[in-house]
């Protein structure tokens, strides 16, 4: 898998965690990370890039808010664009773990 495919799936992580509803970075990390049963780990280092490009690209929007531990937080939520980009991203997922899953199968 290249870089792209990587950043896609990245991409396509957030955006099904944000597609349940706004959420600060760090509970993005913490949600994917519990889902996956610790399997999946993000670094800040690549969240924080891939949030600001999918706002760059209109997929999700964000503004600031209050925590309910008291501390200002970006929040982050998906857009009508990102809802889109969230259907494309899942269809093209399945047609690639798919193809893997026969290249396992059958090689």
């Amino acid at each position: 898998m290249g870089n792209d495919q990587l950043q896609g799936t990245l991409d396509l992580l957030v955006l099904k965690i944000l597609a349940r509803g706004p959420m600060h970075g760090y509970g993005v990390v913490q949600r994917i990370q519990q889902v996956s049963d610790d399997e999946l780990r993000v670094e800040e280092g690549s969240l924080y890039p891939a949030l600001h490009r999918m706002e760059q690209a209109d997929w999700i929007s964000s503004e600031w808010k209050v925590t309910k531990s008291g501390r200002r937080a970006k929040y982050y939520k998906l857009t009508r664009t990102g809802r889109r980009q969230l259907e494309k991203a899942e269809k093209s997922w399945s047609r690639v773990t798919g193809a893997v899953a026969k290249v396992l199968r059958f090689a």
